[in-house]
């Protein structure tokens, strides 16, 4: 079997870029329709100024094989919708059981977690943070802050991501919004569907 050549990849915190990447994305607040609660807000938003960038990630693939790594970085705007504050769209991994690592590098954010069967869970993110996103568990960044919130991120090359998860439930099952004594707070969401105990056990299979 050949060998992969080593490589390496400049940061660029203050950025939130990454050279050498062999792909990047980069979605727009028109992009993201359906994802926050006060849809009249949203609509607002978009007229006034629908190209406004909410996220970036550039990444590295070497390969989809199994015991491969790819990594990359998010760069998060600071900004709300309404009282929500910028999220991405978040994801569970299409192999479920595959874990994912989050390195706060600027900003202050949250990583917002939940289990198939709807149990939350927030990581606070600032620099230096290390998230560890287990296996079989939903999650998303949020942007806390009023600067740009940036981290590092890895995971197993064979993961993939399943976006549908969260859209199916109506969102996650709770919100990030103004408030609270840090800033934020979490608020129930009115549409959130609770997933059927078959939808859970197709999750977990291993």
């Amino acid at each position: 079997m050949a060998l992969f050549e080593p490589t390496a990849c400049q940061v660029d915190v203050a950025a939130g870029t990454m050279s050498g990447a062999t792909g990047t994305y980069r979605k727009r607040l028109a992009d993201l329709a359906g994802l926050y609660g006060d849809e009249g807000a949203f609509a607002a938003a978009v007229q006034a100024g629908g190209n406004t960038i909410v996220y970036d990630v550039a990444d590295f693939r070497p390969s989809a094989r199994s015991g491969d790594l790819i990594f990359g970085i998010t760069r998060m705007s600071a900004g709300c919708i309404g009282e929500e504050y910028y999220m991405t769209r978040g994801h569970i991994h299409a192999v479920a059981d595959r874990p994912e690592i989050y390195y706060g590098q600027a900003g202050q954010g949250l990583m917002l977690m939940e289990s198939p069967e709807g149990e939350m869970r927030v990581i606070e993110m600032r620099a230096q943070t290390i998230c560890y996103v287990p296996p079989f568990w939903i999650h998303r960044s949020v942007n806390t802050g009023t600067a740009d919130f940036v981290m590092i991120f890895s995971y197993p090359a064979d993961s993939g991501q399943d976006y549908g998860i969260i859209e199916r439930a109506g969102g996650m099952r709770h919100r990030v919004m103004q408030g609270g004594p840090k800033g934020w707070q979490l608020v129930g969401n009115k549409d959130y569907r609770p997933r059927s105990t078959e939808a859970v056990a197709a999750v977990m299979q291993p």
